[in-house]
C-alpha cells in the first residue's frame, strides 16, 4: 500500500508540473481544435505537431536561410583572409617578441 501511495505522488506532482507549465491547456486546446474539424485529416499527428508549432519552417524559409548562411560563410572567409593580409602587413612594422626587427 506505501508502494502505491509513493507512486500516486509522483503522479500527482507530474500532473501538477505539466499544469503550472501550461503542457495541460496547450495539449487540451490542440485536441479540441483537432475535435472541432469538420473534415478529420488523414493524419492526426501531423495536425498536432503543426498546431504545437513543431512542423519545422516553412521550404521558403529554409531556402531564405541556406543562402543567408551561404552569404555569411562567404563574408567570414574574405574578413578572415583579410584579417591574415593585415597581420602580415603588421609584422613587417613591428619589432618581433625577442626585441629584433625583423626584416
Amino acid at each position: 500500500f506505501v508502494m502505491f501511495q509513493a507512486s500516486e505522488s509522483k503522479r500527482e506532482q507530474f500532473r501538477r508540473y505539466l499544469e503550472k507549465s501550461g503542457v495541460l491547456d496547450t495539449l487540451t486546446s490542440v485536441l479540441v481544435a483537432l475535435y472541432e474539424e469538420t473534415e478529420k485529416p488523414n493524419n492526426a499527428l501531423d495536425f498536432i505537431k503543426l498546431h504545437l508549432g513543431a512542423a519545422g519552417p516553412e521550404p521558403a524559409d529554409t531556402e531564405a536561410l541556406r543562402t543567408e548562411l551561404a552569404e555569411l560563410q562567404q563574408k567570414c572567409s574574405r574578413l578572415m583572409e583579410e584579417n591574415k593580409e593585415l597581420r602580415n602587413r603588421l609584422m613587417q612594422y613591428e619589432p618581433s617578441p625577442d626585441g629584433e626587427a625583423e626584416e
